[in-house]
């Protein structure tokens, strides 16, 4: 495994905090690694009944509110706007319900991935024009959008633009950022300089919820009502991996309680043919079973076929689109495996790994390029393009990054070679002409600053502990931290020196395995790992085929590894054992670095 393991050494006193909080000393120390500095902070960490910031510190809301209600008013033909991913669809979901609910002339509008590509574009506001609609009200995506937005005022129609992505820049004579204005009526994004909103990480349907929140204040509607579409932002903040701090970290908290309740039947029944009907979801359950579903209309199809579920009102149809997004989804996935596999035989046949790798997949589904992006991103820890053919003459791309790489600014570096781009720090999409596209790689890689350190993974232990020190109720304690996710990692604790007693081989794929490991102390407790082949193979590697049967036979052997993991229960026939799970492990040589 080549990975670096850096112990976090932040400070505090962590045992006046856990007296303080009636926590354990390590929980107090697994909060403070996330950030959390004064008792004010630890006390909103903690408190999941924290009071909410207030919509109307969001630069334009109140002004956005005015223009929407003046339309409800008239009675003006109002479209949504949205994104076609998980928080487009939730974002527009959100606003067509609630604008609904104030009696509202709306309608909803999700560009085709393929046909519109991202966001508003000038055809789509001709096509309103010519439709009679007089107010455009866009959701995750609007902010960029600076010509389309010019477009529709010059047609005399009203703009509002709600979103959460970055502002728009470009570098002035002395390389200093220079934000580009929109002309909209209102813009509301909390990411712009002058937006007072103490939180700046809301995804599209959180903004869209505040915006709900205080348009029912102005329209006489007890605004407690817009808690009904807590859940949809969860689910949203999750799957758009949005950081799980602050705000965003109650909303999905509360928004986990409500989904788990739900009466939508939309959601109700993609639960149900995903297996989770009786389960607790999870934020884990979002962003890796559900929002995938929710995802791969946009992919495959048209986006428009999720929001349809979940505005769906009869059980039994509900259930049976659900079943055909799986099914789109499973479609997806073996598509997307294709596809990774193509990239990863393409790099590897190449003569130098670049520091950015740009891997042109000319055949793939250009819905497919960025989860591809992400999975060679993991493999070989580079800053990842995949581009597929477009119309034209020209390719699409959408990549994924790594720490230390702006992948929006190394676009914005590039953009005398692209047609169109847009997205964050660690992911972005851009389209070009095909002629240009070597050179687009040329000149990323000639920008790159990053050293070969960058290009090794890091692991951060949060807390060294020996198993000897793992409890039930340190796990239950363990529970209070959630929802897991960026931003809000799920804990990693680590002990050196574990001696593996022996080793078994389980499950229906022959994936699993399961460990007896044992201290320097004496303790001993079953370890769980989900990737059976590969220990085994980083085994015989180090300890050789020998100490490796020794093991699997369950006899002495001199197999001893440094561990990272998390505690957990297992309950089997009613009966309730310690164990943990394996995220990582190395060879016992093991010193680790001081963040």
């Amino acid at each position: 495994m080549n990975e670096k393991w850096i112990q976090f050494n932040k400070k505090a006193d962590f045992y006046r905090l856990a007296e303080r909080f009636s926590i354990d000393p390590v929980i107090v120390r697994v909060i403070r690694n996330r950030g959390i500095r004064t008792e004010e902070e630890f006390e909103r960490y903690l408190n999941i009944e924290a009071e909410l910031y207030d919509p109307h510190l969001l630069k334009d809301l109140d002004r956005g509110v005015d223009l929407i209600k003046e339309a409800i008013v008239c009675q003006s033909p109002i479209r949504i706007i949205s994104d076609y991913d998980v928080d487009g669809i939730m974002s527009n979901y959100i606003f067509y319900k609630g604008l609904l609910r104030c009696h509202a002339n709306v309608d909803y509008r999700i560009p085709d991935r393929m046909i519109d590509g991202y966001g508003m574009n000038e055809s789509m506001v001709r096509e309103a024009y010519h439709d009679g609609i007089k107010v455009i009200l866009t959701c995750d995506n609007g902010i960029s959008a600076l010509l389309p937005v010019a477009y529709a005022k010059n047609l005399g129609m009203t703009v509002v633009v709600t979103d959460h992505h970055d502002i728009p820049f470009e570098y002035d004579e002395e390389e200093k950022k220079e934000y580009l204005h929109s002309v909209a009526d209102a813009v509301i994004d909390p990411k712009q300089p002058d937006c007072p909103y103490p939180y700046k990480q809301l995804c599209g349907a959180g903004v869209a919820y505040k915006f709900i929140q205080a348009l029912y204040e102005a329209c006489g509607i007890d605004k407690e009502e817009a808690e009904a579409f807590i859940e949809f932002v969860a689910v949203a903040t999750v799957c758009d991996v949005m950081d799980l701090t602050d705000e965003n970290r109650i909303l999905v908290r509360r928004g986990l309680e409500e989904l788990n309740r739900t009466g939508n039947f939309g959601l109700r029944a993609l639960m149900k043919v995903n297996g989770l009907s009786g389960k607790t979801v999870t934020a884990h359950h979002l962003g890796f079973v559900l929002g995938p579903c929710l995802n791969a209309t946009g992919r495959l199809e048209h986006a428009k076929l999720s929001l349809e579920l979940l505005l769906e009102e009869n059980f039994d149809a509900a259930y049976e689109r659900a079943e055909y997004l799986k099914g789109l989804n499973d479609e997806r996935k073996e598509l997307t495996q294709q596809g990774v596999e193509r990239a990863v035989e393409q790099v590897r046949s190449a003569e130098e790994l670049d520091k950015v790798l740009v891997i042109y997949l000319p055949d793939t589904h250009e819905s497919l390029a960025g989860i591809i992006a992400g999975r060679i991103r993991e493999t070989f820890w580079r800053p990842t393009l995949v581009v597929t053919d477009a119309e034209d003459g020209c390719v699409k791309g959408s990549g994924r990054s790594i720490d230390g790489y702006n992948m929006y600014e190394a676009l914005v570096e590039c953009k005398d070679l692209l047609i169109k781009y847009g997205g964050h720090p660690m992911a972005a999409g851009f389209s070009l002409k095909k002629k240009n596209l070597d050179y687009f790689r040329h000149k990323l890689n000639l920008l790159c600053e990053l050293t070969q350190e960058d290009f090794i993974p890091k692991l951060y232990i949060d807390v060294p502990m020996p198993i000897d020190y793992i409890r039930f109720d340190l796990i239950e304690q363990l529970n209070i931290l959630e929802p897991f996710g960026k931003g809000n990692e799920k804990p990693v604790f680590a002990q050196k020196n574990l001696r593996v007693l022996s080793a078994r081989v389980l499950g229906r794929n022959g994936n699993l395995l399961k460990l007896v490991l044992e201290s320097e102390a004496g303790s001993q407790m079953e370890g769980v790992y989900f990737e059976a082949e590969e220990f085994l193979k980083d085994i015989r590697q180090w300890f050789g085929e020998a100490e490796c049967d020794q093991m699997l036979k369950g006899w002495i052997n001199q197999v001893a590894l440094d561990i990272a993991y998390y505690p957990s229960v297992n309950e089997f026939n009613g009966i309730r054992s310690l164990q943990i799970i394996i995220k990582s492990y190395l060879p016992h040589t093991l010193d680790f670095s001081g963040e």
